[in-house]
């Protein structure tokens, strides 16, 4: 049962590039349509047979979410006529860095509200990456595609005109997706001490992404913050058209 209802929740978005297990399409959430941008943990894992899937699902942009110092050799070469565009979500060095350190260590959605709201620049930055990207599909990613990528996918996807129900399934996703991978790392489970953290403050996982979901009006956050109307445009028509 557990099966067929994930595969319902994905309704065939899950993608199966070899050497990584939390790859998936954003297509049929809201109006974004199939191909156009995709979601996953850092590629590094990914073996030749895995960019070959990538490079035929057609994407020719991966937008790094990390620091450099977080970043590893592949496995296997990317393709040449792929881009590699790295944009840190993260503000090391800040004193919102130091704080959210203590607090979550920058792995739980509650810090999102307090990122959109401190460092916009950011998060801006990373969609831009996606807006003025190469034609093609674009690829993003963290480290374990849960949290950076977990908040740039649900801007997306809020400008994109999916329903927090959407964007939450999605989320949550990552948790199943990458248990196998904690597992080996000797971590634990991470649902467990998200859900742990969250209580601690009083909220769900489900309860603090629905109300960064509804706080946050779009296209509006995008337009406050720097980018123009011609950019939301190109980035809208990329992921809908």
């Amino acid at each position: 049962m557990a099966v067929v209802r994930l595969a319902i929740m994905t309704g065939g978005r899950e993608l199966s590039w070899d050497g990584c297990v939390n790859v998936r399409d954003l297509g049929g959430l809201g109006q974004v349509r199939p191909g156009a941008v995709v979601r996953m943990e850092a590629p590094a894992r990914l073996s030749e047979a895995g960019w070959a899937a990538a490079w035929a699902f057609g994407v020719r942009t991966v937008v790094d979410l990390r620091h450099t110092d977080e970043c590893g050799p592949d496995v296997a070469p990317r393709p040449p006529g792929i881009t590699t565009v790295q944009v840190p979500l993260d503000p090391v060095g800040t004193p919102f860095h130091e704080r959210w350190t203590k607090i979550d260590n920058l792995a739980s959605p509650l810090y999102f509200p307090a990122l959109l709201a401190e460092h916009p620049e950011l998060v801006v930055a990373a969609v831009r990456a996606v807006a003025a990207a190469a034609p093609g599909c674009v690829v993003f990613h963290c480290a374990g595609g849960k949290d950076r990528t977990g908040l740039l996918a649900l801007v997306l996807l809020a400008l994109a005109g999916a329903t927090a129900e959407e964007i939450i399934a999605d989320y949550l996703l990552t948790y199943d997706r990458m248990k196998q991978r904690y597992d080996e790392l000797g971590v634990r489970d991470q649902l467990v001490a998200v859900t742990e953290i969250l209580a601690d403050h009083h909220t769900t996982v489900e309860a603090s992404l629905t109300s960064t979901i509804m706080s946050l009006v779009m296209p509006d956050f995008l337009l406050e913050n720097g980018m123009s109307e011609a950019e939301i445009a190109a980035l809208h028509a990329r992921m809908t058209a």
